[in-house]
């Protein structure tokens, strides 16, 4: 991987007269943000409360095995595997495709110049303040909190857990940026100020991290009443966050992508390995 990514800073310098039909696309849907947020927004949530209970249904079916299946474990694992092998790949390919004059980096400032061109000011402004959500000043106090909780109730390994997969998020996620030094976006809003490099998106990979643990833990602890909406709940934050960040022009839709990504790998591999110590534990004391 090189140690930089340069971006063009608009579209007519792109060497080519006709732009690709991606970045013909990116400026028809930076034009139409709000509602292609919107629609995003919704499927996710309907989509994550669907996938919640059916697995409510699914859980319940099986209620009466005591010994948890081991070809169903190993299935599990492998499919967890090729996950983020495919979130890997996929990521070094956005990476790998974003050079000077390429398609995707003329469609990531497609869609950035479209929405700096379409979006109001004031969804701008709202967008300013639901980004928050994914901040590490409001992420933090929540990590501290949540961790001593589980602690004080005796979930000693969801607290070693939880903690393991924020630490390590906001180690990885840096050094990414570190390793691309891929240059932020251009904005005259004033509503958003960044300093460190765009290529991935700390926010989303954050985003995704916290709230799925919290979606995670929610399903673990809460009562079978509350998991449809603990997951619903967390759908939207992620989305929201996650597309704040280009509302607000601080990153590319591209750093957005490779944060989801980044954060969902890593996501699967501490759900993946607290499921596989859990399970462990449970034939241990049996």
């Amino acid at each position: 991987m090189s140690s930089a990514v340069p971006v063009p800073s608009s579209l007519s310098s792109a060497p080519l007269s006709t732009p690709p039909a991606l970045v013909a696309h990116a400026e028809q849907l930076g034009a139409h943000a709000l509602g292609g947020f919107l629609s995003l927004l919704l499927a996710s949530v309907l989509i994550a409360g669907l996938a919640c209970w059916m697995a409510q249904r699914r859980r319940l079916a099986l209620a009466a095995e005591e010994e948890p299946d081991e070809p169903r474990l190993v299935l599990a694992l492998v499919l967890g595997f090729a996950a983020i092998l495919g979130a890997s790949s996929l990521f070094a390919w956005i990476a790998s495709n974003l050079g000077d004059g390429r398609t995707l980096g003329l469609a990531d400032q497609a869609l950035t110049d479209a929405i700096a061109r379409h979006m109001p000011h004031g969804v701008i402004l709202a967008f300013s303040w639901l980004t928050r959500l994914g901040d590490f000043a409001t992420l933090a106090p929540v990590a501290v909190l949540v961790a001593l909780l589980l602690w004080h109730r005796a979930h000693r390994g969801l607290a070693l857990g939880w903690s393991m997969a924020l630490v390590g998020i906001v180690l990885l996620n840096p050094a990414l940026k570190q390793i691309f030094a891929r240059a932020r976006p251009l904005h005259d809003h004033g509503l958003a100020h960044e300093t460190s490099y765009s290529f991935p998106s700390g926010h989303s990979a954050g985003a995704i991290v916290s709230y799925g643990m919290l979606v995670y833990l929610a399903l673990r602890l809460l009562p079978p009443r509350w998991h449809v909406a603990a997951a619903m709940a967390g759908a939207a934050a992620i989305v929201t966050i996650a597309c704040s960040r280009i509302f607000l022009q601080v990153h590319f839709a591209s750093d957005v992508v490779a944060g989801l990504l980044t954060g969902l790998a890593w996501l699967l591999v501490c759900v993946g390995g607290l499921e596989f110590a859990r399970h462990r534990q449970r034939r241990l004391a049996r």
